[in-house]
């Protein structure tokens, strides 16, 4: 009767005993490439992106020749005059004329400005925005780690349609309606 009972109990523990061993997480533990893991593979020479925009400049000066590639439709610009009052009105000002509580403060310059609007390009306007100035925050994810304050690229490339397309027209329906006051 002994006998049984120790074979009864040795085969009540063989599947606790079984789990225990290196097989029993093979499929989990197996040779694979984990999302957001190890080093990117580079892209082939001559591919295509697909819905992306190309941004890997190193600094502001670096991102002046770049071209916008999102086109200045009403949309765009709609979405940029939304992103300007949230991050950028604070400093620059409602209409970008420099003329917040903040601005005389810290030293922000009127975006309406005529050398703004006539010699910046909008990639350094771009670059500016994500790099940042002397005084200005950088809203772009600088060396590689992202704040919560930053806007993607696309963002980016709205709001330089607004100060570049958008802006102007702001500043002088908001001037003709304060001087109609």
């Amino acid at each position: 009767m002994r006998l049984k009972s120790v074979i009864a109990a040795a085969a009540l523990m063989m599947p606790a005993a079984a789990m225990a061993w290196p097989w029993s997480t093979d499929m989990m533990n197996q040779p694979n490439i984990k999302p957001q893991e190890g080093e990117m593979i580079p892209f082939p020479e001559r591919s295509i992106p697909v819905g992306g925009i190309p941004t890997q400049v190193a600094d502001r000066e670096a991102a002046k020749p770049m071209k916008n590639p999102i086109e200045a439709t009403p949309k765009s610009i709609a979405q940029g005059r939304t992103l300007f009052k949230i991050y950028c009105a604070a400093c620059h000002g409602l209409t970008g004329a420099g003329d917040s509580p903040v601005s005389g403060k810290i030293g922000a310059i009127a975006l309406n400005d005529s050398y703004v609007q006539e010699n910046l390009t909008e990639g350094w306007v771009w670059g500016t925005i994500t790099f940042g100035s002397y005084v200005m925050p950088a809203y772009g994810v600088p060396q590689g780690k992202r704040g919560s304050n930053d806007l993607n690229v696309e963002e980016r490339w709205h709001v330089v349609n607004y100060v570049k397309h958008g802006l102007m027209k702001d500043h002088a329906a908001a001037t003709r309606t304060a001087a109609a006051e």
